[in-house]
């Protein structure tokens, strides 16, 4: 007897239909039998899926079994089809008999050895799809209503609130093989799963540091509060221990929320990275990456033979903290270029082309010279004038230029290391509501150009949105002619100079505002 169950593969952050197509013939010697390009972990779902059948008290048929995943040209990896060959077996063998709703529906899950169902990665994008695909040709086929018949899922109980949250859907959160089979036989049906509001998990960011804690470096917390409000690239330079690591953990705090949108986008990545955990529906907080410089090129972009995204992609709307960015190896470093320009990364590989989402906040920190010291007034430079070009070369002149904002963060005099010296110091949640403001701005200003932060301005609306008045033009042409600035650092100016004027609610791009911006772009390394 034939069975076709409906199921999913993920190719990168696409989802396509599988057909799961069970025989269990009554000529031929017994075997079990998986094709239709499925790797080992697949291929092992033979002794999963049998075992969990027996340790649940139902029969494994003593047949010729084969299975067949459609298409048979697209590769299948991962354990998700442990669940619908199970299925697929039983009811070809006649052990249990479902109903044509049941028959519809998507199944998606590992199996354990006991029958019961394990978390799995992806879950989000399975409801995604689910919700797009709709009603199935079979329905369209018959002409059948599917106005008051949801899309259904049958997956995991650990994995369902990650599916759940796509509205309009209808999930099955499946225990074991025997509560499964409960419901095909009508005992017990499984109840289906309330769908969750994004926006009630959304919340603000786990900080290490508050703004407030932060000692001086007014000047690049305020480079920090630009930054956040438009979305903007940081290198921080300054000597060991004063402070740049720390602002750059409590950049996040003062990062507007993730809307239910960027959240969805976000959490697409992680559950095909298999990185929300059981019970985990959604990532609510923007995300915090800092890599070690020891990390390879397939680490930070992505890669591998069946391409994975890479530490730019998990930053992906969050932030991408580089510390001791010159210690990173420069071949890695220029990868760094397409995501920056684009937002995106496209990986190729023999079996397909990947395209994963990288738009990120890129913060930077690095030492003036090897030895940290060069400039320090109190500590002397051991460095030698070539030691010191040699450590500058690290660091390559197009990446640089790909950053808006350079800042210096000097070392702090012992003097204002005191508790009284930060009382008057801004709170992470007093600058995250000015920053928050500003991009509300932003969001009205782009609401037509599918873009929402002034950073992922192209050319056009550069020339649209940051219209300069005389006197602020002319300080832009004097200061892009005496700092040879490129074609490209001359529109990031215009950018971060928006973005100031926005943090100063002025429609208008003044001459202060063109002032502050050049300041940040003079190269401090």
């Amino acid at each position: 007897m034939l069975v076709r169950v409906r199921s999913v593969a993920h190719v990168g952050l696409t989802t396509i239909p599988v057909e799961v197509e069970v025989d269990v013939a009554s000529k031929g010697f017994p075997g079990f039998n998986i094709v239709g390009l499925a790797n080992k972990a697949v291929d092992e779902a033979k002794e999963r899926v049998k075992t969990a059948i027996v340790n649940s008290g139902m029969a494994f048929p003593d047949k010729r079994i084969t299975v067949n995943l459609a298409p048979a040209d697209i590769p299948k990896e991962g354990s998700a089809y442990d669940l619908p060959m199970a299925v697929g077996i039983l009811v070809a063998s006649k052990e249990v008999e479902w109903s044509d709703e049941d028959a519809r529906a998507v199944y998606y899950g590992e199996l354990g050895l006991d029958g019961k169902l394990r978390h799995t990665k992806g879950g989000l994008l399975v409801g995604l799809w689910v919700k797009k695909s709709g009603s199935t040709s079979e329905q369209i086929a018959r002409k059948q209503s599917v106005s008051d018949e949801k899309p259904c899922v049958f997956v995991p109980v650990e994995s369902a609130n990650g599916v759940a949250v796509v509205s309009g859907i209808e999930v099955k959160p499946v225990r074991d093989l025997v509560q499964l089979v409960e419901h095909f036989k009508g005992d017990k049906k499984i109840k289906s799963l309330n769908n969750i509001k994004s926006t009630d998990l959304i919340e603000a960011a786990a900080v290490d540091f508050d703004m407030a804690e932060v000692i001086g470096q007014e000047q690049a917390k305020r480079a920090l509060e630009i930054a956040a409000a438009g979305g903007h690239n940081v290198l921080m330079v300054g000597p060991p221990g004063s402070g740049k690591t720390m602002l750059a953990k409590a950049l996040p705090g003062i990062l507007p929320f993730l809307s239910e949108e960027e959240s969805m986008e976000v959490s697409r990545i992680y559950s095909v990275m298999g990185l929300l955990g059981p019970g985990e529906a959604l990532v609510r907080r923007r995300s915090f990456r800092s890599p070690h410089h020891s990390t390879s090129m397939a680490g930070l972009i992505g890669g591998g033979s069946n391409p994975r995204p890479g530490e730019v992609s998990m930053a992906h709307l969050g932030v991408l903290f580089l510390d001791e960015m010159a210690e990173f190896p420069r071949t890695v470093m220029e990868a760094l270029r397409q995501p920056m320009e684009d937002g995106w990364v496209v990986i190729s590989r023999a079996m397909g082309r990947m395209k994963y989402p990288a738009d990120f906040m890129l913060v930077g920190s690095v030492n003036p010279c090897p030895c940290g010291y060069l400039g320090h007034p109190k500590h002397e430079c051991n460095c030698s004038f070539r030691q010191v070009a040699r450590y500058k070369q690290r660091i390559s002149g197009p990446i640089l230029d790909r950053i808006d904002l350079h800042v210096s963060v000097p070392a702090v005099e012992i003097d204002k290391l005191t508790v009284s010296s930060n009382e008057s110091a801004q709170k992470s949640s007093q600058i995250r509501d000015k920053v928050m403001g500003t991009r509300e701005r932003q969001t009205k200003r782009f609401s037509g150009d599918g873009i929402y932060t002034n950073a992922q301005m192209k050319n056009k609306q550069v020339k649209k949105y940051c219209q300069l008045g005389g006197d602020a033009e002319r300080m832009m042409r004097i200061a892009a002619e005496k700092f040879a600035v490129s074609a490209r650092g001359y529109f990031r100016l215009l950018k971060v100079s928006r973005t100031i004027a926005d943090l100063d609610e002025s429609e208008d791009i003044a001459e202060r505002h063109v002032a502050e911006a050049l300041q940040y772009r003079i190269k401090v390394f």
